[in-house]
């Protein structure tokens, strides 16, 4: 079996985005280091695809700019995360035209979950809460009153199933 140098790429972004979301997870946090790792090995994946071209690598680029600006204007709101504007953006990125939609769909609908989630009993669970005993009813009722979702787990699952999946498919 000849090496297949387009796979070089697609694993690293395999582990770069398996990595922003434990980091969301842990810290509601992307690290930059994540992002900027995602849009370098990005030329490399364009270059190494079997049909990639010129101009679909300037509509990827376009198609992330455009994701970019309009996440800008949602974390200018106070909607959304930096972090995870600029995750989606890398996602887009790679994603491209052809593959946007369905992207954006999948993350709505898996973040849609992931908030359910965050909003129910077993949530507390999974975070412990309930397995000791909390210092107050603040700890608690801060987790109830304002729940934080790590949307980046969202991103980054729907990125990797939109992108990667179709390819060994």
């Amino acid at each position: 079996m000849p090496l297949q140098l387009d796979l070089a790429p697609v694993a690293g972004f395999v582990a770069l985005m398996a990595t922003a979301a434990v980091e969301d997870i842990r810290r509601l946090v992307i690290p930059n280091g994540v992002i900027v790792g995602l849009c370098l090995l990005w030329p490399f994946h364009l270059a190494t695809a079997p049909i990639a071209t010129m101009a679909a690598g300037m509509a990827s680029i376009g198609c992330a700019v455009t994701v970019f600006f309009a996440g800008a204007l949602l974390f200018s709101c106070g909607l959304t995360g930096g972090g995870d504007v600029k995750l989606l953006a890398a996602a887009a990125l790679w994603a491209g035209p052809d593959k946007i939609l369905p992207l954006l769909a999948l993350m709505g609908l898996l973040g849609g979950l992931l908030g359910l989630f965050v909003l129910s009993p077993i949530c507390l669970d999974f975070l412990g809460f309930r397995r000791r005993l909390p210092t107050g009813p603040s700890e608690i009722t801060a987790v109830l009153t304002k729940p934080v979702v790590p949307y980046g787990v969202a991103i980054a699952t729907a990125a990797l199933i939109v992108t990667i999946l179709p390819s060994f498919g």
